[in-house]
């Protein structure tokens, strides 16, 4: 039998912890490895349990969110670890950041339970998850602070199509709706996709939005 996916919990607010704890320990896939309420223990549960995912709130003591997510999954870790951060509409102003630290997704607090389960999975199995309602409405809100000045112009070697596929990324949309708006298929955009993140030296989808947000290509 496949082994269960082994997930941290991080959060500051015990109800919330134990509701996750409740909602991922009764799936057959997944088990609950440990809970926290703080950056810096989770730190250390990480790096002594080696979870495949951690489950990361962003506002919390001792050390935020961002700061733990950057010493687990940031530039340089040697063993990174995967971050799945959640976050509310009121700390919209972090989600660029947390991204930055390395993070592989982000939900919102309010996510339904299969939302947030298949969150888990996602980002479990290598890839990224955005959620599109973040995504629109928040990262795009900071699409000027984030773009620096100093890369305009800058030549990007992506071929029009792949760019068309980037931009729509990095609006928030799944590959499904992708292939709905591009007329083609959803393996051709999968194709696409793999193209556009081997080429730009990316690691998954959430450096795609974050690169295509530098480089000025969605405002």
């Amino acid at each position: 039998m496949t082994e269960p996916v082994r997930v941290l919990i991080c959060d500051d607010q015990v109800l919330i912890r134990t509701g996750l704890a409740t909602i991922i320990d009764a799936q057959p896939d997944l088990e609950v490895a440990g809970e926290c309420g703080d950056g810096r223990t989770a730190v250390d549960l990480a790096e002594r349990l080696r979870p495949d995912v951690v489950v990361m709130d962003i506002r919390m003591p001792v050390l935020d969110g961002i700061a733990a997510t950057r010493l687990l999954a940031g530039a340089g870790v040697p063993h990174p670890v995967k971050v799945l951060v959640v976050t509310t509409f009121n700390l919209d102003e972090y989600v660029y950041e947390a991204l930055r630290a390395g993070a592989s997704g982000f939900l919102l607090k309010d996510a339904p339970p299969d939302r947030l389960l298949h969150g888990i999975r996602t980002v479990a199995a290598g890839a990224a998850l955005l959620d599109p309602e973040v995504t629109r409405q928040l990262v795009g809100r900071y699409a000027a602070r984030i773009r620096p000045t100093e890369d305009k112009g800058h030549d990007i070697p992506l071929t029009p199509r792949e760019l068309e596929v980037l931009r729509l990324i990095a609006d928030g949309l799944s590959n499904n709706e992708i292939a709905a708006s591009l007329v083609i298929s959803r393996e051709t955009v999968k194709t696409f996709v793999s193209r556009i993140l081997t080429k730009l030296g990316l690691r998954d989808r959430v450096q795609a939005v974050v690169y295509a947000y530098r480089q000025g290509l969605v405002s």
